[in-house]
């Protein structure tokens, strides 16, 4: 018999995971060196490391698993319905890149920033490494899925259309049978070598002030989003939003949408018929690898307070148009893991805003304190573009595809 209860939903086997890892963590900070916490910490950057190994490997499996199928079922609108995506996931990504861009001009000039990263405690090595490989990266599944889906639809082919749906039916019970029961192990080691580390006591509070900016900016970027969405749709989002708990905290803990997409998934099914199944299947996946408006809205307002910070001035209003420009285009193609928008834009931070070193240096350290909600934003959003993408459908009389709907 299946077990019920609050007790034992994924909301709270995830705070529960979180809460664990941060008391084991803060206690193993206060202890001296010794050979059993050495053997301690061993255990738990192990076990860390192997839980996101497993993760990494399944990613570009979902991606597939998804993404393809659902553009087979969707026939002659396939093609129609990605261009609407990529479109509404750059302009929600530039959107919040112009949003924080106007609150940094606002708000930084007001505030006084003293960095200091220094006195944190240094991790012992993964002590067994076993490397799980994913058998493609998560922008080659994207690419792949892609391609395949439109040529299978182009060539009505109905074998492969078939054999796309059976790997759905595998993915998804590698999603509930093996994926979902490995993210709070993932988590609570996560949330305990970061407790120990001192990153939570020493690192946040330096730049407290700046990350609560930068979070009340996520929450009203995604009340416009879901506002607009609600509208455009005529549907309500907070039958959306209501759901997406266990994806927001999941996000804080793994810090990548990559490794959120399977709780994402569940939620956003919930939501029917807010949203459509069929739109569901092809949204959510291809949102969390192109979609990264609480990631790009922090990196545009850190970029802003490490250049007044280190080079006493603010970047010009033009280079910052540019900036944001580009890195709505950088977003989409970054990967959904932890730090991938920051890392992928690295180009951008020294060429277009003239960083040095110690600029690149302090960006990935100040972007790192805050990468989990800036992912929390990135995947609640998705729901909000799933059902502009439901609207438009709708709207342009596109049938909802069913599973095992031949071409």
């Amino acid at each position: 018999m299946e077990k019920k209860g609050f007790l034992h939903s994924l909301p709270f086997r995830l705070v529960l995971a979180l809460i664990i890892g941060l008391v084991a963590g803060l206690a193993m900070n206060g202890m001296e060196d010794s050979a059993l916490l050495t053997g301690i910490l061993n255990v738990v950057v192990t076990v860390k490391y192997i839980a996101g190994q497993f993760i990494s490997f399944c990613v570009p499996l979902i991606v597939i698993g998804f993404i393809a199928p659902s553009i087979t079922r969707m026939g002659n609108n396939a093609s129609r319905m990605l261009g609407v995506a990529l479109l509404i996931a750059y302009v929600s990504s530039i959107g919040a890149a112009f949003s924080s861009t106007i609150a940094g001009f606002s708000i930084l000039p007001h505030l006084s920033i003293n960095p200091n990263v220094d006195g944190l405690r240094e991790l012992p090595d993964v002590i067994f490494q076993l490397q799980i490989p994913p058998v493609m990266t998560v922008m080659t599944a994207l690419f792949f899925s892609v391609t395949v889906g439109l040529a299978a639809v182009w060539n009505h082919a109905e074998y492969t259309t078939n054999l796309l749906e059976e790997f759905q039916k595998i993915v998804l019970s590698i999603v509930t049978k093996f994926l979902i029961p490995v993210l709070p192990l993932l988590i609570g080691t996560t949330f305990c070598t970061l407790a120990y580390e001192g990153s939570i006591t020493k690192q946040l509070p330096i730049f407290l002030i700046i990350i609560v900016i930068v979070m009340i900016g996520h929450y009203l970027w995604l009340t416009l989003l879901y506002g607009i969405a609600s509208v455009y749709s005529g549907r309500n989002g907070l039958n959306i939003l209501k759901h997406y708990g266990p994806a927001y905290m999941t996000a804080v803990g793994t810090m990548s949408s990559a490794a959120t997409l399977s709780v994402a998934l569940q939620c956003a099914r919930k939501s029917e018929p807010t949203l459509r199944d069929d739109l569901v299947d092809f949204g959510i996946p291809l949102f969390a690898n192109i979609h990264l408006c609480g990631s790009v809205m922090t990196e545009t307002f850190f970029v802003m307070a490490v250049s007044k910070m280190l080079y006493g001035e603010f970047p010009s209003v033009g280079k910052m148009v540019l900036f944001c420009l580009l890195l709505g285009v950088f977003a989409i193609g970054a990967p959904g893991v932890p730090g991938g928008t920051v890392m992928a834009s690295l180009g951008l931070i020294t060429g277009v805003l003239g960083f040095d070193e110690t600029g690149t240096a302090l960006m990935l350290t100040i972007f790192a304190l805050q990468d989990s909600f800036g992912t929390a934003c990135n995947v609640t959003g998705d729901g909000a573009l799933t059902l502009i993408l439901t609207g438009y459908a709708e709207k342009h009389g596109i049938k909802e595809a069913k599973l095992g709907d031949v071409l």
